[in-house]
């Protein structure tokens, strides 16, 4: 029935549109068309470094490299979109979602001064909240896609479904669609209002109606989806799902899953472009039109490198002060360090980083005991002052701090599970589950015989540890029986029978990474049941605990390692036997980081 009435929804609008832009019927003769696409921006909006003076890729960059194609191929023969994920991961955005709210967001402004086509709502741009991205719809000049995004109350696209761009006599329809998947991820008051319909129950339906009605000469389908492997076991990333089985599409651009990736089915080509706006999809299309009708079409693809470096400096210097603004708010000193935190070091133990997740998760809330896991994988934070700029090394996203209902038997079970995704058996190789793949120059392998870089199997911003308990963790002893759960930080003793409340992030407690579900076996169905308390997010959280670190003389006192690893509130875990296991682990920390 959802599918259904998203449907009749969709001809509605179909019909609207179609009365107000008559299709129109191009001349005969061939045609050229470039698209190109950015995805995954994640507020990458400069070049210039808030702390320190070095660059990095950007959107000026991705400026500068359309303004020459435009001068080459012509205005009218080139369309640039954005495959979602815009609104989030950036000081430029954070300072524009939360902190000035009264200028007209700074994206809307640098995407328009970019001649953008249509932008696509990403899973983070949901994130933000309904006030940003609310307020961010409604300033935009641009169409903001997502066709799957269904309002409740009328079963209407709470976002435009598509936009048809007419582009040097052709019509080409472009529709949008965000992340069927966000529930799982992101609490149900930052999507009030609306539900995600799963692209494959939907994307066909609506290709044929818009062809039907619009008789476009190019139909692109731009997701907010990954990749993905082709096998639709994956409701995130249906890229590839969506290639074996559309017809009526030249191209789909997706994205999400930051792999740059092309394929082409001949008939259409799928592109996705990676993230950070290190690289950019480029479609084309060769169409021959006769009596005003396509006769031929030939679609390719390819997976463009930007140069950081060759940016738009008309765009810089319109901008500048918008950056000042932002660098002025982001190195204000909000504490010290008298240690570094090293996201790395979570890995092989108990570390300062992990210690001050748990410290904020347990000592902000009434929880008894806390899961928290790295989220990057080797991220710095050095000693000495602390500025606003560090908390999104610290914690990058807007996420806040959820309080659940569990019992000790779900959280060793979840404890398992989550060690069994980054520890290995002593015996059955190495002793955190890694991977070597061989080095790479330009593309090709390294001729150095052995020569790896090494990496995690699986994503570590999914290994988990526990704050408030003393614990061990056995890794001579297969999944199952490795975790040891012996008491509370308050002495309490740990009873699998008993009830506790457990802090994790809000994308923990909606189902973000399946450890709910897999490992401690609770249905995501239960989770929101579940849920006792909610704080702000933990950005906002460590904000507080380093102000709070600021004496009536107006000195501010360092963090100290002690501070953070204070056993009566963060308990203590190891890895045991500790003769085979810290040898073991010294070697495949040496292999991942050195």
């Amino acid at each position: 029935m959802r599918t259904i009435n998203h449907l009749l929804t969709l001809a509605a609008v179909l019909v609207a549109i179609c009365a107000c832009n008559p299709a129109k019927t191009p001349q005969d003769g061939e045609y050229s068309l470039d698209i190109y696409a950015t995805n995954d921006v994640h507020g990458r909006l400069f070049d210039s470094l808030y702390v320190g003076d070095g660059t990095r890729e950007s959107l000026l960059a991705v400026s500068e490299y359309m303004n020459r194609t435009r001068a080459e191929k012509g205005e009218d023969n080139v369309m640039l979109l954005d495959v979602g994920d815009l609104l989030q991961g950036d000081n430029s955005v954070y300072y524009y979602n939360y902190v000035d709210t009264e200028s007209r967001h700074l994206a809307c402004r640098m995407v328009e001064y970019m001649k953008y086509d249509a932008l696509v709502v990403g899973n983070h741009d949901i994130e933000t909240g309904h006030e940003v991205y609310d307020r961010f719809k409604k300033e935009l000049k641009i169409p903001y896609l997502a066709a799957n995004a269904i309002r409740d109350d009328n079963g209407k696209p709470y976002f435009q479904p598509y936009t048809i761009v007419e582009r040097g006599g052709l019509r080409v329809a472009v529709l949008g669609y965000t992340n069927p998947n966000i529930k799982a991820w992101l609490a149900r008051e930052i999507w009030d209002g609306m539900h995600f319909v799963d692209l494959m129950e939907c994307v066909q339906a609506d290709v044929d109606r818009v062809r039907a009605k619009e008789k476009p000469h190019l139909v692109i389908v731009a997701v907010h989806s990954g990749t993905g492997n082709g096998e639709g076991s994956e409701l995130e990333s249906q890229g590839l799902d969506l290639l074996s089985s559309l017809e009526g599409v030249d191209f789909i651009f997706c994205s999400h899953d930051h792999r740059p990736y092309m394929e082409n089915r001949g008939d259409c080509v799928l592109l996705n472009s990676g993230s950070h706006c290190r690289k950019l999809a480029h479609a084309t299309a060769k169409i021959e039109i006769r009596d005003g009708e396509v006769v031929s079409k030939e679609v390719s693809g390819e997976i463009c490198d930007i140069d950081k470096e060759e940016i738009d400096t008309v765009m810089r210097d319109m901008f500048r002060p918008d950056y000042e603004a932002v660098k002025a708010f982001t190195v204000q000193k909000v504490g010290e360090l008298a240690m570094p935190l090293k996201t790395r070091d979570a890995f092989v133990g108990m570390c300062d980083y992990m210690n001050l997740i748990h410290r904020i998760c347990l000592e902000c809330t009434d929880a008894d005991l806390s899961f928290a896991a790295p989220l990057s994988f080797n991220s710095t934070v050095n000693a000495g002052d602390v500025l606003y700029n560090d908390l999104f090394t610290i914690y990058p996203y807007e996420n806040q701090i959820f309080v659940l209902n569990m019992k000790g038997r779900e959280i060793e079970k979840y404890l398992e599970y989550s060690y069994d995704q980054w520890i290995n058996t002593l015996g059955d190789g190495h002793a955190l589950k890694t991977q070597g793949h061989a080095l790479k120059i330009r593309d090709r392998e390294d001729p150095r015989s052995g020569a790896k870089r090494w990496s995690f199997v699986n994503r570590s911003y999914n290994f988990d540890s526990l704050g408030g308990a003393f614990y061990t963790v056995d890794l001579s002893k297969p999944y199952g029986g490795r975790v040891e759960i012996s008491r509370l930080a308050d002495g309490r003793d740990f009873d699998p029978e008993d009830d506790y409340k457990v802090a994790m992030t809000s994308y923990r407690a909606n189902g973000g990474g399946e450890l709910m579900q897999l490992g401690a076996g609770i249905d995501a169905s239960e989770l929101e049941g579940r849920v006792s308390e909610r704080y702000p997010e933990v950005r906002e959280l460590l904000f507080d605990f380093f102000r709070h670190h600021l004496g009536a003389d107006g000195e501010i006192a360092p963090v100290t390692s002690e501070e953070l690893s204070d056993p009566a509130l963060i308990g203590a875990w190891n890895f045991i036997p500790e003769d085979l296991a810290a040898p073991a682990l010294r070697e495949d920390y040496r292999l991942l980081f050195e």
